[in-house]
């Protein structure tokens, strides 16, 4: 299947697109890039340095809009590095930014590819909504999204999680607007992680590739042990979202009709559309399950084959 990533391109959406690339079933055929982890400026730089570093330099990237005044929290910051990539230092990428725009490259992919496509959003839905506005035949398109938090407390608010709660207007109108959308959020990606001792088994392929993989998810998990000790390790929020995309069998899903709030006293909130509730059709798929040991292994021995080529 054709796969489109929009990635705000920090440490967990490094390793939604290494697993992208590595695996068998998805053909990335671009990269759009939007603002929260980063600015869409140093986003578009990680991402074109990524795709380098992984052999997949002739990957199209492309820039999507970014509110006016956007500031990196600082628990972003302090979660990915400064540069989004835990503070990990890359040479500047040798290929360029397109000049087609990623609302334009997204309308365009869903007119030609039609069913074939599947789109990954693991940052912010601005882009994708803006999308779903001007292309109408983008409403049929699969979306497997990462964001939202159903029956567990957001990471932002207690309602609310982060790639939501940067747009949450935007957010509302994709659960509005798409007809079949997964929404891999917190209740799933929690139960998923990542440890040291994977990261010892990157750095031991003895590649570029694995030593920087290996760097990055080192500084991830040792921000994710200040703030959530108890985990023991680091969450794997992007890459099961795309895992989800090329096998939904690792996930069970409740189906409803999905609504954000983006006013009143939980503005970013993810919950059921009232409004909706007895619509046959069900749009949204709420993942509250997921088989965390096989996607593990599935994520170690892709990117390990991966990683052992670069």
């Amino acid at each position: 299947m054709k796969v489109i990533l929009d990635l705000d391109t920090g440490i967990d959406d490094a390793l939604a697109l290494a697993y992208a690339l590595a695996h068998p079933d998805l053909e990335l055929i671009g990269v759009t890039v939007t603002y929260g982890n980063v600015p869409v400026e140093l986003g578009v730089r990680n991402t074109l340095v990524l795709l380098e570093l992984l052999g997949a330099g002739d990957v199209p990237v492309f820039a999507g809009t970014q509110p006016a005044g956007f500031q990196v929290k600082p628990i972003s910051a302090f979660i990915h590095g400064r540069n989004g990539i835990g503070d990990v230092l890359l040479p500047p990428p040798r290929g360029q930014v397109q000049e087609e725009s990623a609302v334009e490259f997204l309308c365009r992919a869903a007119r030609e590819y039609g069913e074939d496509l599947v789109i990954i959003p693991t940052g912010p839905s601005t882009t994708i909504a803006a999308a779903l506005k001007a292309e109408p035949a983008l409403a049929d398109t699969r979306i497997v999204m990462m964001g939202g938090a159903l029956t567990v407390p957001g990471n932002v608010t207690t309602w609310s999680e982060a790639n939501v709660a940067q747009d949450p207007a935007a957010t509302d109108f994709l659960f509005r607007t798409a007809r079949d959308v997964t929404m891999v959020g917190l209740d799933v990606t929690l139960q998923t992680l990542l440890t040291a001792a994977e990261t010892r088994q990157w750095r031991g392929l003895g590649t570029r590739a694995g030593r920087v993989y290996a760097d990055m998810l080192d500084y991830y998990i040792r921000a994710y042990a200040a703030i959530e000790p108890d985990l023991g390790g680091c969450g794997l929020h992007d890459p099961l979202a795309v895992a989800v995309a090329a096998d939904p069998s690792l996930v069970t899903c409740f189906d409803t009709n999905l609504a954000c709030e983006t006013t009143g006293t939980t503005p970013g909130r993810t919950i059921g559309d009232v409004a909706r509730m007895k619509e046959p059709h069900k749009a949204a798929h709420v993942a509250v399950e997921v088989d965390a040991p096989r996607f593990a292994a599935e994520l170690m021995d892709k990117l390990n084959s991966l990683l052992q080529q670069h």
